[in-house]
């Protein structure tokens, strides 16, 4: 029961956020207006992604200090995962700015670092599958996958905030929780952030799983 409760509580997260993010009444705010709403989805995603990746970095150590073949396992899993919610994030992100700034994709640091990092992870499952060797394949990838993580925070977190960038809280451009991010966004917001990095969490356990079974 305790291995269940995690999972029904970040679907029920999820629910209410994917819900209730169309019913709530929002600020009303100038250019950004309805689309707004996007902030449950395309955002919360981002973080799921961070956590995921995070928690595949932090495998990848941990493979390298015990040479734990399981390990190495969790960290492909996450790693997987997390690539799933930045396609999801990059989706969402180019619905918004569609409607914001009126382009699938603009000549933004953030949009161009999200890119960026995203071939880099791609590289990391190509090197993946391109050694044989079971142990030597983990070591390699878990030392690759702490230079991705590391490049993901430059890319996405640093870079964007020392240059110019339409993103809020990047470049000088204010964060939402400045002037617009009030109780009624937070209500929803912080449980779909939340409720996604559960559910991340189950989809990944269920690649460790899978992934056990094959081997």
């Amino acid at each position: 029961m305790k291995g269940r409760i995690y999972k029904i509580l970040g679907l029920v997260l999820v629910a209410y956020s994917l819900v209730y993010g169309l019913l709530t009444e929002i600020p009303n705010l100038p250019i950004i207006e309805q689309s707004i709403r996007n902030l449950f989805y395309h955002v919360s995603m981002w973080f799921a992604m961070v956590a995921m990746m995070a928690a595949s970095f932090w495998n990848a150590i941990r493979f390298l200090g015990t040479d734990s073949l399981s390990k190495d396992t969790r960290s492909i899993s996450l790693a997987e995962t997390g690539m799933f919610f930045s396609f999801m994030g990059l989706f969402t992100g180019m619905v918004w700015a569609k409607f914001t700034w009126g382009a699938w994709w603009t000549n933004d640091p953030k949009l161009n670092g999200t890119a960026i990092t995203i071939l880099i992870y791609l590289a990391y499952f190509v090197l993946r599958n391109s050694i044989d060797d079971e142990r030597k394949r983990a070591r390699v990838a878990a030392v690759y996958n702490i230079f991705a993580f590391v490049m993901m925070i430059v890319f996405i977190g640093i870079l964007p905030r020392m240059t110019d960038s339409l993103h809020p809280g990047n470049g000088g451009n204010p964060g939402f929780n400045s002037y617009d991010l009030d109780n009624r966004l937070r209500a929803v917001f912080y449980p779909a952030v939340l409720g996604w990095i559960l559910v991340g969490t189950w989809i990944a356990s269920l690649r460790y799983r899978l992934r056990v079974l094959q081997s």
